[in-house]
C-alpha cells in the first residue's frame, strides 16, 4: 500500500533502528523489573506502581508495533538526486521570504523526520508543497492563509 510508506534519509532511518532496539533491547527489560518490583508489594487491585508499569508496558509495546510497522515500509530519500537545480524530497534549499525578506534553509524530508527547528521541514507542509520541483529563481505563491511567496535562493 502506497499509504503506507515512511519517507525517510539514511540518516532517518538509522535514527529509527536506534529507536527500535533500544525499546525492544532496554526499555522492554526495564517495564519487566517494573513489573515484577510492583507484584511483590501485593495486592495488585489498588497498586498504583502496578498501574503505572503496566501504563508504560503499554505505550512501550505500541511503540515498538509502530515503529515495527514503519521499519517495513521505509521508502529511503536518494541523497545522490541533491545534485539537481530543483527542489526535490533531500534537497536542502535556501529560501528568502518576499514579505520580510528573511533567508532560511531547510531539508525537505517525510513527515517522520521533520523538525522544523533544526531545518528539516516535512514534504507534506504548504511551503514544501508549493515549491517542489521549482528552481533556482522562482518566486513561489505558498498558498495558505494569509498567503505569502518564497523565492528559491539556493538548492543543494
Amino acid at each position: 500500500m502506497e499509504d503506507n510508506k515512511v519517507v525517510v534519509t539514511k540518516e532517518g532511518l538509522a535514527e529509527l533502528q536506534k529507536e527500535y532496539e533500544y525499546l525492544v533491547h532496554v526499555e522492554r527489560d526495564q517495564v519487566i523489573e517494573e513489573l515484577r518490583a510492583a507484584r511483590a508489594q501485593g495486592d495488585l487491585s489498588e497498586n498504583a506502581d502496578y498501574d503505572a508499569a503496566r501504563d508504560h508496558q503499554a505505550r512501550v509495546e505500541a511503540r515498538i508495533r509502530q515503529l515495527d510497522d514503519m521499519l517495513k515500509n521505509i521508502v529511503l530519500i536518494d541523497g545522490r538526486k541533491g545534485r539537481s537545480k530543483t527542489v526535490r524530497l533531500g534537497s536542502t534549499v535556501t529560501l528568502e521570504f518576499q514579505d520580510t525578506m528573511e533567508r532560511e534553509t531547510y531539508t525537505i524530508v517525510g513527515t517522520v523526520e521533520s523538525d522544523p527547528i533544526n531545518g528539516k521541514l516535512s514534504n507534506e507542509t504548504p511551503l514544501a508543497v508549493a515549491i517542489m520541483d521549482h528552481k533556482v529563481n522562482d518566486v513561489v505563491p505558498v498558498l495558505v492563509t494569509p498567503a505569502y511567496n518564497v523565492k528559491i535562493i539556493e538548492v543543494k
